[in-house]
């Protein structure tokens, strides 16, 4: 099991959060959060190898290694192609299913070598550095803002890319760019066969849905493995108010309306959300809880939130939303939620992110366990 890196704090219930991101939140009577890795920067995905092996990317260009209780020093990796500005940079990370065998590690990033677009990368993990690089789907359009960027394979051993609009709104509805879109390709970057679009002149075979302003958060339901993504919604630059950030249940082909609808509009052809948020919470994140730790959480839905600050846990029943609550709102910018191993939840402050108010060791990696 993991061990904490720094002494254990614990977390309130759905506390205020002041100027900046406390650095001793109070008790609950639910659960405790550990500090495991302070005073890293910008953590934005967190993978584990094993039950004492943790890997996470800072947004600058870094894949980081947390084993047996200690964070080394050198990273696995230092990219030196990233392009990193403002929310772009280094971002998703994801393991291949059969990772114990073949050790593959795969990378979302903006790049110089892309004009800033997105490319993923495959490495093979040699236990302490990322080697062999090999580009499995490059010029995914992106900007300085709304790249995208969450990576996962899915039950069905696909791996599915989100990707932002890239300030440029129009493209989500256009089948002949990858951007506002996600994507599913195989693991090695060919497409597959049963993909929407394959046969379908002037679209690229790699969408899988379209409308999407900037999703990055993927997980499939357990027990009905539909896909829930999480998505930012308009900022007000683009004349359509604020807030309209989105929990979507994700299908094969289906255009999710963005720049069309937004909020809770509709219309015919499109899918409007299974929940939305005005004012903004910014989610940045999505997982399912599978483990047996936290009993009570189990099959719930978990997002960080950026603007919101804090983590929204979604109860449902299949595509039913039966209740939601805010927790951990006095730590700041959430990014990055996972399950780990130990089946306690992991999550990722993004106070340093140049938006946040940090505190004196941000930004941190913490896992929520019982009382």
């Amino acid at each position: 099991m993991f061990k904490a890196y720094v002494a254990t704090c614990t977390a309130l219930l759905c506390a205020a959060c002041g100027n900046s991101a406390a650095e001793e939140p109070q008790a609950t009577s639910d659960f405790r959060v550990e500090t495991v890795v302070e005073n890293v920067e910008v953590p934005w995905s967190i993978v584990f190898t094993s039950k004492d092996r943790m890997l996470f990317t800072e947004r600058a260009g870094r894949v980081r290694l947390f084993e047996n209780g200690q964070l080394r020093r050198e990273p696995m990796i230092v990219l030196d192609d990233v392009r990193a500005r403002s929310e772009a940079g280094l971002m998703g990370m994801c393991l291949h299913p059969d990772y114990a065998t073949n050790k593959f590690v795969y990378l979302a990033y903006t790049s110089t070598s892309e004009n800033g677009n997105v490319r993923v990368v495959r490495f093979r993990d040699n236990g302490t550095r990322l080697v062999e690089p090999s580009v499995i789907i490059s010029r995914i359009p992106a900007a300085q803002n709304h790249a995208g960027c969450r990576i996962r394979f899915g039950p069905d051993k696909k791996l599915y890319i989100t990707t932002g609009d890239a300030l440029d709104m129009n493209i989500a509805q256009r089948l002949d760019s990858l951007g506002g879109k996600i994507l599913r390709i195989n693991d090695d970057g060919t497409v597959p066969s049963d993909n929407p679009f394959v046969n379908q002149p002037n679209a690229r075979p790699e969408i899988w849905s379209y409308g999407h302003r900037n999703p990055q958060g993927i997980d499939w339901q357990p027990g009905t493995n539909l896909l829930f993504s999480t998505e930012h919604g308009p900022s007000g630059f683009e004349g359509k108010g604020g807030g309209g950030d989105e929990v979507n249940i994700v299908e094969r082909g289906k255009n999710y309306g963005w720049p069309i609808i937004h909020h809770n509009m509709t219309r015919d052809g499109m899918v409007s959300p299974l929940l939305e948020y005005t004012p903004a919470e910014a989610p940045a994140s999505g997982t399912f809880y599978r483990g047996k730790l936290l009993a009570k959480y189990k099959n719930n839905f978990f997002f960080g939130c950026l603007v919101g600050n804090g983590i929204i846990r979604v109860e449902l029943d299949g595509r039913r939303v039966v209740s939601q609550e805010k927790i951990l709102k006095e730590l700041g910018r959430i990014r990055e939620v996972a399950e780990g191993p130990d089946g306690a939840i992991y999550f990722s402050t993004s106070n340093r992110d140049g938006r946040g108010n940090p505190a004196r060791n941000d930004d941190r990696i913490m896992r929520i366990v019982p009382r």
